[in-house]
């Protein structure tokens, strides 16, 4: 069975898609576009040391801590490490979303 290549959308897809939708050209879906990234990605990085962040009705951005490993195994030396506690970013689906890929690839339930 041939693999096939996963679809990347990308930022300007996005865009393209919010112009569509607002009934605007490129250009300026753009801009709105880069700035609710933007504020986005500065909100997750304020997290001190956790954050939520909610968006009713797409999903749940949450900034969570990781615990320490103290005897972490290096896979190719087989060294034993210690890994320090660091924060990890968890997206959580809103209903919608979460219903949609639930369901069955073959149309059944």
């Amino acid at each position: 069975m041939a693999s096939q290549r996963t679809k990347t959308y990308t930022k300007r897809d996005i865009a393209q898609r919010v112009a569509e939708l607002r009934g605007e050209k490129i250009p300026a879906a753009m801009k709105w576009t880069d700035a609710m990234f933007q504020a986005l990605r500065e909100t997750l990085m304020k997290a001190d040391p956790e954050l939520r962040v909610e968006l009713r009705d797409f999903g749940v951005f949450e900034v969570k801590v990781t615990k320490s490993k103290p005897k972490a195994r290096n896979p190719k030396t087989g060294e034993t490490i210690y890994v320090p506690q660091h924060r990890k970013s968890h997206f959580k689906p809103g209903k919608l979303l979460k219903k949609f890929l639930s369901s069955s690839l073959d149309g059944k339930k």
